[in-house]
């Protein structure tokens, strides 16, 4: 995820690898583990959105590396916190992995009192970096971002938008749209992009902010207009759409998905895992699926992503000191 220091401040090491319990399947004499059985993958939101479609296209690659399967399990609710401590209770010995979500996973210990700290994980593997957007239904009034300017401030408060939580991307981006088109929103949070879709599509919600690869499916059935991606710069499968930027707000925001496990997980445990991750990303099959549901793909390996979470982190930190985004 790209975040624009200037946009949301301004306009506003991976856990020990202590061993607590035996891993799953017994190391064999060159260090390589081999599970024994089935794993459990956590998806901290509800089963049909970004997060749980790009979990389950990875899982099916992640079956035909390690030999068993991978099971996705859906435990959605408070912005992610539910399905993340139930991952950082878990016993770190690879029976156990999940998905965890950028900004929540960092912002959601910073704004209250939490059951797990970035420290409860093992990050594996960046998978996704997908761009923010909005999105309107396309028989909608509001057609352009100056129109939602324009909407927003002659009906303060009123214009209702849905995103996957307080102190989500989509959350926080919007915050920022706010300060600097200095109106004032709606805002109407839901356990996962697949509800923020049903509410948008049953009208029950003017605005949806959902990722540009949650949204791009619809755009391409006639269902709805994306306003504008928050990309840096524009992603090629939506190169049509204007960015923030070029329509004069500047804001870049997205949400980084990948894999982690508990914290304290074995060596060869740990290792395994993530060579299965970037064999399941270099499978042809998998390619083919996730050109097909134009996931984002962004790999970064188990230091790169845990230096990109306490990047993260910090910024959010910061930014929460000057413009806290819970009441």
């Amino acid at each position: 995820m790209h975040i624009s220091r200037r946009t949301l401040i301004a306009g506003a090491a991976s856990a020990p690898l202590a061993v607590a319990t035996a891993p799953l399947a017994t190391t064999a004499a060159q260090g390589v583990w081999v599970p024994d059985r089935t794993i459990t993958m956590i998806v901290a939101f509800a089963p049909g959105g970004g997060t749980d479609v790009a979990a389950r296209t990875l899982a099916r690659a992640m079956e035909k590396d390690l030999g068993q399967s991978v099971v996705v399990v859906n435990r959605p609710g408070a912005g992610g916190e539910i399905g993340w401590s139930e991952l950082a209770r878990a016993r770190p010995d690879g029976a156990t992995i999940g998905f965890i979500n950028t900004p929540n996973i960092v912002t959601i210990p910073i704004e209250r009192r939490a059951r797990f700290r970035l420290e409860d994980f093992s990050p594996i593997a960046n998978i996704v970096d997908d761009p923010g957007g909005y999105w309107v239904l396309n028989d909608s009034p509001i057609r352009s971002l100056a129109d939602l300017v324009r909407e927003a401030r002659e009906k303060p408060g009123q214009v209702a938008y849905g995103t996957t939580g307080v102190g989500s991307d989509d959350h926080l981006a919007t915050l920022a749209f706010e300060r600097q088109a200095n109106v004032r929103l709606l805002h109407v949070p839901f356990a996962g992009s697949s509800q923020v879709r049903n509410a948008i599509l049953g009208r029950s919600i003017h605005l949806a902010a959902m990722n540009m690869g949650e949204g791009l499916n619809d755009m391409r059935n006639g269902l709805l207009r994306p306003l504008g991606q928050m990309a840096a710069e524009r992603w090629a499968p939506v190169r049509e759409v204007p960015t923030f930027r070029e329509l004069g707000f500047d804001l870049v925001q997205g949400s980084m998905r990948g894999v982690a496990a508990p914290a304290g997980m074995p060596l060869p445990v740990m290792n395994r895992i993530a060579l299965s991750v970037e064999h399941a990303l270099a499978d042809e099959e998998f390619k083919r699926s996730a050109a097909q549901q134009d996931l984002p793909l962004r790999y970064l390996g188990p230091e790169a992503y845990m230096t990109a979470l306490r990047s993260l982190r910090d910024e959010y930190t910061a930014l929460w000191a000057q413009h806290p985004w819970r009441d």
